[in-house]
C-alpha cells in the first residue's frame, strides 16, 4: 500500500496520525496542494476530485477520504481501536468525530480557503479543476462556527479524558488537527477553555501528533 499525501495540509495529516496510533509506515508520495499539483492531470488521474489523502491498495484500489482511509486500516489492524471498542463506543466516536470535523475542520477550511489568495478560483475542496471563486463572506461564518467548535470540545472534555469518553480516539485526532489548522488563520483555543487547552497539550505530546 502507499498514500498519496500532502505533509503541510491537515486532511492527509489526520491519516497520518491514525496511521502513526497503529504503528504503521506506509510508502508515501507527496503531492504540493499549495502548488496545485493535486490538480494537474497526472494526479487527476489517480483522483479525479484532486483531494489528499488518497490509498493506494496493492491490487490498484484507490480510496480517497480520510474516514474512508481510516476504517479500512481499522479492519486490517484493530488494535488500539481508534474508531470505538464496542457498538456504543463506535457511535459516540462517530458522532464526535463528525462534530469535530464539521465544526472544526470544514469551519477552518471555510476561513482558509476563502481568504488565502492560492485558493481564491478554488475555493471547495474536491471540485477537481473547476472554478469555485472565493467568497469572503464565509470567512466570518467560518470563524462562528469554530466558536461553536471550542464551546463543544470544552462541553465534551467536562465528563471525560478525551473527545470520545476514556480512550485516545479518531475523534481527538479530528479535534487536534482542526485547532492546529485554524491557527494558519490565528484563531486558538479560546483562554477560559482551561479543559481543552489541557486536553490539547497532553494530545500534541503524542508521538504520533509529530507525524
Amino acid at each position: 500500500m502507499k498514500l498519496y499525501d500532502c505533509s503541510v495540509a491537515p486532511n492527509p495529516r489526520r491519516a497520518r496520525i491514525f496511521l502513526a496510533e497503529k504503528n504503521l509506515s506506509l510508502e508515501k508520495v507527496e503531492v504540493d496542494i499549495l502548488g496545485g499539483e493535486n490538480l494537474a492531470p497526472t494526479f487527476l488521474a489517480i483522483n479525479p476530485r484532486g483531494l489528499l489523502p488518497v490509498l493506494e491498495l496493492d491490487d490498484g484500489t484507490r480510496i480517497d477520504e480520510v474516514m474512508a482511509i481510516c476504517r479500512y486500516i481499522e479492519e486490517l489492524q484493530p488494535e488500539p481501536a481508534l474508531l470505538g471498542r464496542d457498538a456504543r463506543e463506535r457511535a459516540v466516536v462517530t458522532s464526535r468525530q463528525r462534530k469535530m470535523e464539521f465544526d472544526g475542520m470544514i469551519a477552518a477550511s471555510e476561513v482558509f480557503r476563502n481568504q488565502h489568495p492560492q485558493f481564491a478560483q478554488r475555493s471547495l475542496p474536491g471540485a477537481g479543476t473547476d472554478v469555485l471563486p472565493a467568497i469572503p463572506a464565509l470567512v466570518e461564518r467560518g470563524r462562528q462556527t469554530l466558536a461553536r467548535f471550542f464551546d463543544w470540545l470544552e462541553t465534551y472534555l467536562a465528563d471525560a479524558a478525551y473527545v470520545a469518553g476514556d480512550a485516545f480516539t479518531m475523534a481527538d485526532i479530528t479535534a487536534l488537527c482542526a485547532i492546529d489548522f485554524a491557527g494558519w488563520v490565528d484563531i486558538t483555543i479560546p483562554p477560559a477553555n482551561t479543559r481543552t487547552l489541557a486536553w490539547y497539550e497532553r494530545v500534541s505530546e503524542r508521538p504520533s501528533a509529530q507525524a
